[in-house]
């Protein structure tokens, strides 16, 4: 039997009080812990439990950002979220702001129409109170032409033939409100000549998770799941050029899956041992007693209910598009003929390009461009604060803008020309806060190798 909202949220607070190690690794880059430690501080004061809608207010506060260093309780506060869906349902506001896809498929059908609906203030602040979008927020104007029907007339979404190349995921940003990132993550890619292929995808999956609509998540990871093993397959290298599709393809969807009884037998483990792999190299296993740590070592992510070997093979096998682009440079195979770029640009590396440790692939790549002065901006913990969707709602605007007030002043204090991120939710926050152009780096390299 499933445990409840207030079992699983409690056993996360007893965790946290009992370590008290993110009251103060975590104090000033989340939301989250700030107001758990207020929570347990305040309990222990009044001799009372923290009520229902604080423990809600709790919750909700966790964006899945990554940076906090136990997996396990992310992902309870994530199980949380989930409970009380499953007990409430989720609220129209939330369900809206979580699903990109059908938000960009269904408006994407007139988008004219809709941009002139938008632009009337009567209609904008009805669909921003039904929505629960806090009404100093701007809503991002929709495309003529969405990249999924730009691929696919360029024949992009043909992946029959076997052949050496990517399998561009896009992800629902860049896919239907700013093509223009995707298309040149396609320049890019076809410059170096590599062969694109833009498969079947759905939405990654990771606003509805935050929010806790577990159902939807787990049916659009399937699907993506099935189409992903189905390109490499085919003999393409998944890709993508957001960060935050790219960390649950990555980190999330793997979680745990090594522990699986699949993957033990697959690697022939013993009976009593439980086989980790190292980083000495393929086939380089860390072995374990399954008898001491088999209770604590098992296949229970937020994606544990999908196939474990199919997770670790896409997972293994997905690259973010720096990623493979710097692998190109690394190989003299990366066409650095860029044309000068006299300008100067502040580059943020976003929490969930961070959590892939893979480094910052596109400050090199961005550094061969002449002409360009580069400064890269915040440390390891720093975060834009927008959280997805969290910054869009109404309760919680305010607060989203006071965690990204950090890294915004450290921007406007350099006065750059331009910000470049990869992340299409610190766009949006940067052009909230700031008074600067912001472009993807992808952008950048299209526009130097004179694409854009």
């Amino acid at each position: 039997m499933e445990a409840d909202f207030e079992t699983i949220i409690r056993s996360v607070m007893e965790a946290c009080a009992d370590c008290d190690t993110c009251r103060f690794l975590m104090h000033e880059d989340c939301l989250f812990f700030p107001e758990l430690y207020r929570l347990v501080d305040q309990e222990k004061e009044d001799g009372k439990p923290a009520g229902d809608r604080q423990l809600q207010k709790l919750v909700a506060l966790c964006t899945l950002c990554g940076l906090c260093p136990c997996p396990d309780i992310r992902n309870d506060v994530i199980r949380a979220k989930a409970a009380r869906v499953r007990k409430n349902g989720l609220p129209l506001g939330h369900r809206l702001l979580a699903d990109v896809q059908r938000f960009g498929r269904t408006c994407g059908m007139a988008p004219h129409l809709m941009n002139a609906a938008l632009s009337n203030s009567a209609f904008k602040g009805i669909a921003k109170q039904v929505a629960g979008i806090h009404p100093a927020r701007d809503l991002p104007k929709l495309p003529a032409e969405d990249f999924f029907s730009w691929a696919k007339a360029r024949g992009l979404c043909e992946t029959r033939a076997n052949g050496e190349g990517v399998a561009y995921f896009a992800g629902c940003t860049a896919g239907y409100l700013y093509p223009e990132v995707a298309r040149a993550a396609v320049a890019v890619l076809e410059k170096n000549h590599v062969r694109v292929v833009v498969p079947p995808q759905q939405c990654c999956g990771m606003p509805t998770l935050v929010e806790g609509d577990l159902g939807t998540t787990l049916k659009r990871a399937q699907s993506n799941l099935d189409a992903m093993t189905a390109v490499q397959e085919m003999g393409f290298e998944p890709v993508s050029s957001c960060p935050t599709c790219g960390f649950l393809m990555k980190v999330l969807l793997k979680e745990g899956a090594y522990h699986s009884e699949a993957y033990q037998q697959s690697i022939g483990a013993g009976d009593d041992e439980i086989r980790i792999p190292d980083n000495r190299g393929a086939g380089q296993f860390t072995a374990l007693k399954k008898s001491t740590y088999g209770n604590i070592l098992k296949d229970d992510g937020l994606l544990s209910a999908l196939n474990p070997l199919d997770r670790i093979g896409v997972s293994d096998g997905f690259r973010d598009i720096g990623e493979y682009l710097g692998r190109m440079l690394d190989q003299n195979k990366f066409d650095d003929r860029f044309r000068t770029v006299a300008q100067r640009m502040v580059y943020y590396a976003p929490c969930h390009q961070r959590e892939q440790k893979i480094g910052s692939p596109y400050v090199r790549l961005l550094a061969l461009i002449p002409g360009l002065e580069m400064e890269p901006v915040g440390g390891a913990m720093d975060c834009c604060g927008m959280g997805g969707s969290l910054g869009y709602k109404t309760e919680f605007h305010e607060t989203a803008l006071s965690l990204g007030a950090s890294i915004a002043a450290k921007i406007r204090d350099s006065a750059p020309d331009m910000v470049v991120t990869d992340c299409l939710s610190c766009r949006l926050q940067f052009q909230h806060l700031l008074p600067f152009p912001v472009y993807h780096p992808l952008e950048i390299l299209a526009d130097a190798y004179g694409q854009s």
